[in-house]
């Protein structure tokens, strides 16, 4: 009896157990994934709804990311070896709050000096703006220079297109900076989202090393301890390859920004606050981004000087070169250890998914998924005894 028993009992299984886990995941995953890839409109309104309402958690999220690099140098630099503060709490407070307020003066002086330069110049445009007549007699001038190129093929198409184009142009340009004023309302939930973000930011900082001895203490609990270690080199390089790329290019651009300043303010450029500020922006996009920046500003310059349109073009080709054999390798380094043509895949690939965002974040994103594709495979390799040369790999 009590073997007949014994025989029905359930006894447990560790490894069946894991295995059932494992199987209700995938198929729980997939379903979900299947839904949402045959609901596409629904899958991608509640996307854009959820990153809505969670917008001020990323923005200060990410905030924290790239400010914590600053947090961990003052602390650990300043307020630690030069004050000789002994509290690790003090000593944090004290680095965010001068962080924040380094932050804080610099968004005050562009809000000083740069935000009234950009309306002042947005309005000289439209004032130097030429009419149609005045674009007809330029065509006259360069015909009496170069009587024996054949204009009519120009004339033609352009009298046909010239009138509406300056007029979207100008209407355009001219309700640009009312429309700041129509929107306070979409400003000022911008702004309660932007003091949110910046007190989430300031909490994800303070509680950072807490943050990560949670998160280790559950990958030592779910992981064994190869895996683990394994893993966390692994994020290691990911964050060193995604942060060092973000940071470095935003102070890049922000020295072409004020180098581009300082030449064409010295050289009396006419829009030299409105230019610097697209080329600034524009930087921040790799490969693509300084012929982004000058194209706007030589049809600015255009506009009132042709001849200084074409000595800008030559400026920001030397800005550029700079940037690109001394400035940016200084700065970047190898950062992403990605091919030019990767590169240029990530940037087309990002613009189409977010825009101009994700041309800037698609090169860190891609370079990060290289990363760990090339470490999968080189695994692989490794346990099949394959060695590859190296102008093979």
């Amino acid at each position: 009896m009590n073997s007949h028993e014994n025989k029905n009992k359930f006894e447990s299984n560790k490894k069946y157990f894991t295995i059932s886990v494992y199987t209700v995941c995938v198929v729980l995953v997939s379903t979900i994934g299947i839904r949402a890839i045959f609901n596409w409109k629904e899958t991608t309104s509640f996307l854009s709804i959820l990153i809505r309402k969670l917008s001020p958690f990323l923005v200060g999220a990410f905030m924290a990311y790239v400010l914590l690099p600053l947090v961990k140098y003052l602390e650990k630099n300043i307020f630690s070896a030069y004050f000789r503060i002994r509290s690790k709490k003090y000593c944090r407070f004290f680095s965010i709050l001068t962080t924040y307020l380094l932050v804080i003066g610099l968004i005050i002086l562009f809000f000083i000096f740069i935000i009234p330069q950009l309306a002042k110049s947005i309005y000289d445009l439209i004032s130097e703006l030429p009419s149609t007549e005045e674009m007809k007699g330029w065509l006259n001038t360069l015909e009496s220079h170069f009587p024996n190129f054949d204009w009519a093929l120009i004339e033609a198409p352009l009298n046909e297109a010239l009138p509406g184009m300056l007029s979207k142009v100008t209407s355009i340009l001219t309700n640009l900076i009312p429309l700041v004023y129509t929107a306070s309302v979409s400003i000022v939930q911008w702004l309660i989202n932007l003091i949110i973000s910046i007190i989430i930011s300031c909490y994800v900082l303070s509680d950072s090393k807490i943050l990560a001895r949670n998160c280790k203490k559950l990958l030592h609990v779910l992981l064994p301890q190869s895996k683990y270690y394994s893993l966390m080199n692994t994020l290691d390089e990911c964050n060193h390859i995604f942060g060092g790329f973000i940071i470095g290019k935003l102070i890049d651009s922000l020295i072409i920004g004020t180098i581009c300043l300082i030449v064409l303010s010295i050289a009396r450029f006419p829009f030299a606050v409105l230019i610097s500020v697209i080329v600034g922006v524009t930087n921040m996009i790799p490969y693509f981004g300084p012929f982004i920046g000058a194209i706007p500003g030589f049809f600015i310059i255009l506009i009132v000087n042709p001849k200084q349109a074409f000595i800008f073009l030559f400026i920001i080709l030397v800005i550029q070169q700079f940037d690109g054999l001394y400035l940016g390798p200084k700065i970047l380094g190898d950062s992403t250890g990605l091919r030019p043509l990767w590169i240029i895949f990530a940037i087309t690939a990002g613009g189409w998914a977010a825009g101009p965002v994700g041309m800037f974040l698609g090169v860190p994103c891609v370079a990060v998924i290289a990363y760990l594709m090339n470490r999968f495979l080189d695994r692989k390799l490794t346990e099949k005894g394959i060695v590859l040369p190296d102008n093979e790999k």
